[in-house]
C-alpha cells in the first residue's frame, strides 16, 4: 500500500485531499499544529472526519520543527509528500510577514530536506494565484509575470516554488508546483469571503465588503482542487501548474447569488478596498487538462448550494464562529 504524507492535513484543502486518498485505498499521515490562526473548532471538526478511518494517522506538530520531522520520517517510508501546511492570508501576512516566512518558506525548505535524505521521490507544493500580482493577463497562464508579488504570502510562496525547483535540479526530486484559485466549498477558512457571506446572510449580520465589490474571482470547489492534486502526483520533473475555477464572477454577483439560495437579502457596507488584495483572477488550466487530464467539475451554482446546504445543517455551532 501507498503511504502519502499530507501536511496540513486539518486544514481545508489538506484533509480533503487526506479523505480521497483514504478513499482510494492510499494510506495517509497528516501532520497538522492545529493553531489557532482562525477558530480552531473548523479543524477539529475535519480532522474528526479522517480519524475513524483505515489508514489515516495523524501527527500533531509542525513542519518548522526539524527534529519532529526527523522522527517522522524515520518511523515511515514515505512514496509522496504533499505540502499544504502554510500559513495563509494576504491581509495577516502584511501584519507579521516573519511567520509566513517560517512556515511557508523554510517549511518547505524542511520538508524538501528530508525527501532528499530519505529519497522521497514525488513532492507536491501548495502555492497560490496570488502570485501573479495586479496585472495578469486573464485568464492567466503559468508563463505570467510573478516577479511582482502585492504581498509577503506570495512571496513566501514563490520562495517555496524556487526552492523546490533548486531540489528538482540538484536531487532529482519529482516536483508538481500547483497554483490554486480562490477555493471555496463546505468546511471552508472562515476568513474567506464564500463563509463570511454565507455565515452574515444567513444571521442577519451587517456584510462587509472590500471595495465597490466589482472585483472579480475564478472560485473553485474544494473537491476539483482535492482531485487536481492527486491526480498531480505523476512524474512530471518539474512543473508549475494552475488549478482553478472555469467561472469568473464578480463579488457583487456572488452576493445575489448567495442571497437567492439562502432566502435572505444582504445588507452590505462597502469599505475601502484593501491595498495587497488583487482586483480579479482566473486561472488558465489548459496546462492542467494536458497534464493530468484535469477539469473543475463542479459547477459554481452547484458548489454553492452544497456549501450554503452544509452551513444550514452544522448551522448549530458555526453560527458563533468567529471570523
Amino acid at each position: 500500500m501507498k503511504r502519502i504524507l499530507v501536511t496540513g492535513a486539518a486544514g481545508f484543502i489538506g484533509s480533503k485531499i487526506s479523505e480521497l486518498l483514504l478513499q482510494d485505498g492510499v494510506a495517509v499521515v497528516g501532520i497538522d499544529n492545529m493553531n489557532s490562526g482562525y477558530d480552531p473548532r473548523l479543524k477539529e471538526y475535519r480532522l474528526k472526519g479522517l480519524q475513524d478511518k483505515t489508514g489515516f494517522e495523524f501527527v500533531r506538530g509542525d513542519i518548522t520543527d526539524r527534529s519532529l520531522l526527523d522522527q517522522l520520517f524515520e518511523a515511515h517510508p514515505f512514496d509522496a509528500v504533499i505540502n499544504i501546511a502554510g500559513v495563509p492570508g494576504v491581509r495577516f501576512s502584511v501584519e507579521n510577514p516573519w511567520v509566513f516566512l517560517e512556515t511557508n518558506t523554510t517549511g518547505c525548505l524542511n520538508l524538501l530536506e528530508q525527501c532528499r535524505s530519505h529519497q522521497v521521490h514525488k513532492f507536491i507544493q501548495a502555492s497560490t494565484s496570488s502570485i501573479y500580482g495586479e496585472n495578469a493577463p486573464q485568464p492567466t497562464p503559468e508563463t505570467a509575470d510573478t516577479n511582482h508579488p502585492l504581498q509577503p504570502y506570495a512571496v513566501s510562496k514563490k520562495g517555496a516554488e524556487t526552492m523546490s525547483y533548486a531540489y528538482h535540479y540538484l536531487y532529482g526530486i519529482d516536483v508538481s508546483i500547483l497554483r490554486f484559485f480562490t477555493v471555496y466549498g463546505p468546511a471552508g477558512r472562515p476568513d474567506m469571503a464564500m463563509f463570511r457571506f454565507i455565515k452574515w446572510i444567513a444571521e442577519g449580520q451587517e456584510l462587509q465588503v472590500n471595495g465597490d465589490g466589482e472585483q472579480t474571482r475564478g472560485f473553485t470547489y474544494i473537491d476539483d482542487i482535492a482531485r487536481g492534486t492527486i491526480l498531480a502526483l505523476k512524474d512530471v520533473g518539474y512543473e508549475i501548474v494552475n488549478l482553478g475555477g472555469h467561472e469568473v464572477i464578480s463579488i457583487n454577483a456572488l452576493i445575489q447569488k448567495l442571497e437567492a439560495i439562502i432566502g435572505s437579502k444582504a445588507s452590505i457596507h462597502y469599505r475601502p478596498i484593501f491595498k495587497a488584495d488583487m482586483l480579479t483572477n482566473l486561472a488558465d488550466i489548459s496546462k492542467a487538462r494536458a497534464l493530468f487530464a484535469w477539469n473543475p467539475a463542479v459547477e459554481l451554482s452547484e458548489g454553492l448550494e452544497r456549501t450554503v446546504d452544509w452551513y444550514r445543517r452544522e448551522r448549530g455551532w458555526l453560527s458563533d464562529i468567529r471570523l
